[in-house]
């Protein structure tokens, strides 16, 4: 291994036991499903507060898609606490998370309970579409969603960080849990992601770096299938707990979300939809 490889490697190493280190000091605070953001009631004068009753919650949908984050094996929303303020810091309005049961046993289970939560937003926002950011095994789980439950008529873009699309080989002493043996090579569920889905409508993002150490191979989370319309960026530099920390993997979600794909200032293309993030 080249001498260059090896110390990028040490520094994500290292980056990536600092953010463990800061996300489990987090985890607690992200294990209670998060408060939902309410519709908007409308303005009343004094007038007509003394003589009308209490007017219906208004739709918000004259505002941003409502996002939804979705967080990966054995971990809960408080992974994206940087990304979410990211998001509604740079024009989000309704940013919300989605946790799933940590006795979960079934990837489907959760792409169905995904759904509930996407019609849910929907009704109370007036939306008719949502935008879907999920990492890992939580990208896997909206792409399940998406695929094979109709999701593609709800979801606007699916952005996916760190997600074995063709499934990961690392850690084989965990194939106890029925979760991991879904994100195995070969698997049922990825049998079935991997079959045809024509006319599918939504736009999928697949980020995947280079130095994942979870992802194995690491190419595993760059999607290809030839009924989706897909954007894959590579990353350098940094490992898989980075990815939903990371700056510049927030500015290329930003862009993906806002613009049809990411458009990240300082990336070279590397064919079609690929894009490469140092």
């Amino acid at each position: 291994m080249e001498l260059g490889r090896v110390t990028a490697l040490m520094k994500a190493t290292a980056l990536e036991i600092a953010i463990l280190t800061g996300h489990l000091v987090l985890y607690p605070s992200g294990i209670v499903a998060e408060r939902l953001s309410p519709a908007k009631t409308p303005a009343r004068t004094p007038t007509t507060a003394a003589t009308e009753p209490p007017a219906p919650p208004t739709p918000l949908a004259q505002g941003t898609r409502p996002v939804v984050l979705l967080h990966g094996f054995v971990d809960n929303r408080s992974v994206f606490v940087l990304l979410r303020r990211s998001l509604l810091r740079n024009g989000r309005d309704c940013v919300e998370s989605l946790n799933y049961s940590p006795l979960t046993c079934d990837l489907r289970a959760a792409a169905e309970l995904l759904g509930r939560r996407v019609d849910e937003i929907r009704a109370r926002t007036g939306h008719e579409e949502v935008d879907i950011v999920g990492h890992s095994l939580g990208g896997l789980i909206a792409r399940y969603y998406v695929q094979r439950l109709g999701g593609d008529t709800r979801v606007r873009t699916l952005v996916m960080l760190g997600t074995p699309h063709a499934g990961t080989r690392v850690a084989p002493l965990a194939d106890a849990h029925p979760l991991v043996r879904q994100m195995r090579p070969g698997s049922e569920v990825l049998r079935e992601l991997a079959g045809p889905a024509p006319g599918c409508r939504t736009r999928f993002v697949s980020f995947w770096s280079d130095l994942d150490q979870v992802m194995v191979p690491v190419e595993t989370a760059s999607l290809d299938h030839p009924d989706l319309l897909v954007h894959n960026v590579r990353v350098s530099g940094i490992g898989h707990l980075a990815l939903p920390v990371h700056p510049t993997v927030a500015a290329g979600v930003r862009e993906a979300l806002d613009a049809g794909g990411p458009a990240v200032s300082g990336t070279r293309e590397e064919g079609p939809g690929a894009t490469s993030v140092a």
